[in-house]
C-alpha cells in the first residue's frame, strides 16, 4: 500500500543521479574544448537535479516520520546536508544561468561555477550516505 512516507525515498535519487551526470558533463567540458554540448548538457541536468532536490527536501521534511536517539542524531544530520546540498545547488545554478542570460562567459565564472558544482556533488554523497545509513543501519522502513 502506498503511503505519502514512501515520497521522498522514491524522489531522493533523482538529484543523485541527476546531479551526478552533470558534474561528469561539466568535468568533461574542461578537457574537451570543442564540444558545444557538454556544457548545455550539464547546465539542463544541473536545473533538473536542482528541481528534483527542491522536491526531494520538501518530501523529506513534510512525508517522512520523526525519529529519536541515535537514528534521530543521524537524521537531523542528513537534512543539515540536504539543505546545504540544496544551497549549493541553488546557487551553482544561478551562476550556470548567467551566460545564458546576459551572453557573456567569463572564465571567473567557470571557476565558481565549477567549484559549488563540485562542493554540489560531495555533500549530495554525503546527504545520500547518511540517508542509506538511516534505511540500511537504523532500519527506518520506506
Amino acid at each position: 500500500m502506498f503511503s505519502l512516507t514512501h515520497l521522498h525515498p522514491m524522489i531522493v535519487h533523482f538529484p543523485i543521479a541527476l546531479v551526478t551526470i552533470g558534474f561528469l558533463a561539466e568535468l568533461l567540458s574542461l578537457f574537451i574544448k570543442k564540444d558545444t554540448f557538454l556544457p548545455r548538457m550539464s547546465f539542463y541536468l544541473l536545473i533538473a537535479g536542482t528541481l528534483s532536490a527542491i522536491a526531494a527536501v520538501l518530501a523529506g521534511v513534510f512525508f517522512t516520520n520523526e525519529m529519536s536517539g541515535e537514528a534521530g542524531t543521524v537524521r537531523e544530520t542528513h537534512a543539515l546536508f540536504a539543505f546545504i546540498t540544496l544551497v549549493l545547488l541553488v546557487v551553482t545554478s544561478i551562476f550556470k544561468s548567467l551566460p545564458y542570460i546576459n551572453g557573456m562567459v567569463s572564465n571567473r565564472t567557470k571557476i565558481i561555477t565549477f567549484i559549488f558544482y563540485l562542493l554540489a556533488i560531495i555533500t549530495v554523497s554525503i546527504t545520500g550516505f547518511l540517508g542509506g545509513s538511516l534505511v540500511y543501519n537504523y532500519m527506518m522502513p520506506l
